[in-house]
């Protein structure tokens, strides 16, 4: 058999070979890679993937994310790991606050989280707020620590919720995009109030209504959530067309 001792170092030097750029061992590269997708919860409970599963390490990547409510004065970041669309059906890491985020409308101040693996597989989560470059991190150990079988049961557990889960993420991610439009649109009118002209406003605000109606309904379709944005995505080509017209 193999001598343990010998398994280890030449495990150790290959990695060492990976750190340093030894074009020898890049054939070998599949020693060490990220068993399960790495997320982050974004809005409505879904987990955004920011490391891949099957990602070479060490390895960072970044994402910009940003806040969902208005003047919003802190971000949770809550780690995930699976292959689950939710992250409640993931298997939580671990989270943090990022706090003191200015007062700004939704969608404005720019928070960038950045998942570090290191060689030893341990994750370094950080949240940056690139307005005021403050930020917040969390270090976590156990990302790796998980056996052969339990990773096989988490994705095999995926595959057989492949389909509910797809579901459930467009059920949100259709209201998440039509209640952004809503609050884009009605804030293009109330800043360009004086150069939109009533005939256009009148169509428009019914239909910003009768969308802002469907989302209240927790049951309502999606199908009908779609069809009603982009309608209101047909009427909001309008008036940028009149408003670029006054411009003129």
């Amino acid at each position: 058999g193999v001598n343990p001792d010998e398994v280890v170092a030449l495990g150790a030097a290959i990695q060492a070979g990976v750190l340093m750029g030894d074009s020898n061992v890049k054939d070998l590269l599949l020693l060490d890679v990220t068993p399960l997708s790495l997320s982050v919860e974004t809005l409505g409970g879904i987990a955004t993937p920011v490391i891949e599963r099957n990602t070479t390490i060490p390895t960072s990547k970044s994402q910009v994310f940003s806040t969902a409510a208005d003047n919003q004065p802190s971000v949770d970041v809550h780690v995930t790991q699976g292959e689950r669309e939710m992250a409640t059906d993931n298997k939580s890491l671990g989270r943090f606050i990022l706090d003191g985020v200015p007062p700004a409308p939704r969608g404005v101040p720019q928070i960038e989280v950045t998942f570090d693996i290191d060689a030893n597989g341990i994750l370094n989560v950080t949240a940056k707020d690139k307005g005021t470059g403050k930020e917040q991190s969390i270090t976590i150990q156990g990302a790796s620590g998980m056996s052969e079988e339990e990773i096989e049961k988490m994705k095999k557990d995926a595959e057989v919720h492949a389909e509910e889960d797809k579901k459930k993420k467009d059920v949100i991610e259709t209201r998440n995009k039509a209640d952004g439009l809503v609050f884009q649109l009605e804030k293009m009118m109330r800043e360009n109030d004086d150069k939109i002209s009533d005939d256009l406003k009148k169509p428009v605000n019914e239909k910003i209504n009768a969308l802002k109606d469907l989302l209240k309904d927790e049951k309502a379709d999606t199908e009908a959530i779609k069809k009603a944005t982009e309608e209101l995505e047909q009427e909001a080509q309008k008036i940028g067309s009149e408003i670029y017209k006054q411009a003129g």
